[in-house]
């Protein structure tokens, strides 16, 4: 879509909107200050014929299967080798943001770098999404397409990476700060990380995975933090999407799947400044905190092992805890 830029000095509530669409502007961008807008999103990236792809690749629709929970050595030590290009591709990409880089040259950057690695961007025309990675900036919780806003100092920005090579996915994400954040912002964000790693603590063979949420609710309720509820992590391997669920809070819903070795899925909790509440915007991808005020996100790929966990989505070049963003 094309954007108008707003008057340096805004309208009086009463006025007519500047972007011409006829409305008071009390009804239509007042309520949006301070908010992302939407900017223009560029055409779909080809990905060359060589490089091994999804079945949703060429035609947007998602097929699932009964894939097994536990997943064979063979299988896990592909999802590693995954892992590690996805952990490598986020480092990279959060390396690129400052003011002034729009969301849309990350996605190119995100793109240009799965290629370079005989690897497809698992975002790519997943259900129609038309991007190879997800950028949420600020009160957007996830799934954000990237696209021409640049980002401004103070914004913070999760960047969602997830490649698909040797058949099998590797997902992880991480929030960067754009310049220097504000104190509200810097915690919120430190806490989030530290809110997935509470989870990933919580991993042990022969536990309901109740144990997960119920660890990340605690550490965000003890900082007067949401948890979001209406996303959460996912089963993960040959497919993008598992039929495991991960909630992110205490819910006897997850006392009925028990951690067994050879499981693998997401732990990505989203946390938020306000309310745990979301809407849509019309693209039907781009989730927003219901109140406007921001929210982070952190993810890692977890191996259930005999005695504990294994992070497959860490090792060398990962994104790290306290990474040097959180200063």
């Amino acid at each position: 879509m094309s954007i108008v830029a707003p008057p340096q000095t805004p309208p009086q509530a009463n006025d007519l909107c500047w972007c011409g669409s006829g409305r008071k502007y009390k009804r239509c961008h007042k309520p949006l200050e301070g908010r992302v807008v939407q900017g223009e999103i560029s055409p779909y990236r080809p990905v060359p014929d060589h490089i091994n792809r999804p079945s949703y690749a060429d035609t947007g629709k998602v097929v699932r299967w009964n894939e097994p929970r536990v997943k064979s050595a063979e299988i896990i030590e592909r999802m590693r080798h995954a892992g590690k290009i996805a952990a490598d591709v986020l480092r990279l990409a959060g390396e690129m943001v400052r003011p002034g880089v729009t969301t849309d040259e990350i996605d190119i950057y995100v793109h240009q770098l799965c290629l370079e690695r005989d690897a497809y961007p698992s975002p790519l025309n997943y259900n129609g999404y038309r991007k190879s990675v997800c950028t949420s900036v600020n009160e957007v919780i996830c799934h954000g397409i990237p696209d021409s806003r640049p980002l401004q100092e103070g914004d913070i920005i999760n960047i969602d990476v997830t490649t698909y090579v040797g058949g099998v996915h590797g997902d992880t994400n991480a929030t960067f700060f754009v310049g220097n954040v504000d104190p509200v912002s810097h915690d919120l964000v430190r806490v989030t990380e530290e809110c997935m790693w509470k989870g990933i603590e919580a991993v042990r063979a022969d536990r309901p995975v109740s144990d997960i949420g119920k660890a990340i609710e605690a550490h965000a309720k003890a900082h007067h933090y949401g948890v979001v509820k209406a996303f959460v992590g996912h089963g993960i391997g040959e497919q993008f999407h598992t039929d495991i669920q991960i909630l992110h809070y205490y819910d006897t819903r997850g006392t009925t799947t028990i951690m067994r070795p050879g499981m693998t899925f997401t732990i990505e909790p989203m946390i938020t400044l306000g309310t745990w509440q979301h809407r849509m915007w019309d693209d039907d991808w781009t989730a927003v905190t219901a109140d406007g005020k921001r929210t982070a996100q952190f993810e890692h790929t977890i191996l259930v092992t005999d005695d504990g966990f294994d992070v497959l989505t860490g090792g060398e070049g990962a994104v790290s805890p306290f990474a040097p963003w959180h200063r």
